[in-house]
């Protein structure tokens, strides 16, 4: 190796471990953002080989509280209340309410793609800036707009008066020093993102997002029928495995409810 490119690799390395000492406290915490109304069965809806066609489990929508130091993130917003009888009967901003965090004091709001059941909560986000890969934003801005996205989700984001949003195409540190990323998992949809959680205690979770619906895509590589790209789906779960092994992370796949108990029952938080 070069001398130059061995001390840029060596002060790589003391940036990112000052960083991670010098790091807030980080702490992560689920809201339920809503219950599916009846089992859906694997076969129809989240594996494109009509694997486990005897399986019917019910849908979970998960949304997460990020904090870290005095900053929040809130991380997908599940659907709104009464749009439709999988919707949570108690809103985000009411639940973010009971740990005194007001909607306006959240800095970001990370977005794992543009469906509807991530993104029914926005609005109440006014100040937070929106985190979402770019090929959702592009396909969201599209004419005509991609048939899944959740346009009307993200009215807030558009027009002469819209809020700030970074498309990514790259992952995003998002603090900057290596506690909370938004990785690339493409494949679900253009642009999906997971998110990576680092705790002090050494604990680490992936935020899968729709990358998988349930442990059993997970685990065999089943790829989700309502999908974009299926090359690069298995590609985002091969990541989503590997950031697992090599960090020994938990991975709480979003809509699964065996998940749930993954994290603390609300309002606690894992730290």
């Amino acid at each position: 190796m070069k001398k130059s490119a061995w001390l840029a690799l060596v002060a790589g390395s003391m940036f990112s471990a000052f960083a991670w000492a010098q790091a807030p406290e980080v702490t992560l915490a689920r809201i339920d953002c809503g219950t599916g109304a009846k089992p859906t069965n694997f076969a129809e809806r989240h594996n494109d080989t009509f694997a486990f066609a005897d399986i019917n489990r019910p849908f979970t929508f998960s949304c997460y509280l990020i904090r870290h130091g005095d900053d929040y993130m809130v991380w997908d917003t599940g659907f709104a209340p009464g749009t439709n009888p999988n919707a949570p009967k108690v809103g985000l901003a009411e639940r973010l309410a009971e740990v005194n965090v007001r909607p306006d004091q959240v800095k970001y709001v990370g977005i794992s793609h543009y469906h509807q059941d991530h993104t029914g909560q926005l609005g109440p986000l006014t100040n937070a800036t929106l985190l979402i890969g770019k090929g959702d934003w592009d396909g969201i801005n599209a004419n005509p707009p991609m048939p899944s996205a959740n346009v009307a989700g993200f009215k807030d984001y558009m027009g002469p008066n819209a809020r700030k949003v970074e498309p990514l195409a790259l992952d995003k540190d998002v603090f900057g020093d290596g506690t909370v990323l938004v990785i690339r998992t493409p494949g679900h949809t253009p642009g999906h993102m997971s998110a990576l959680v680092r705790l002090r205690s050494g604990k680490n979770y992936l935020l899968s997002g729709d990358a998988v619906h349930y442990h059993e895509n997970y685990e065999s590589n089943g790829v989700p029928s309502i999908n974009f790209d299926r090359s690069q789906t298995l590609a985002s779960i091969d990541r989503l495995k590997k950031i697992a092994a090599n960090l020994n992370a938990t991975l709480v796949i979003q809509h699964d409810m065996r998940d749930i108990g993954k994290l603390p029952a609300w309002p606690a938080v894992a730290k």
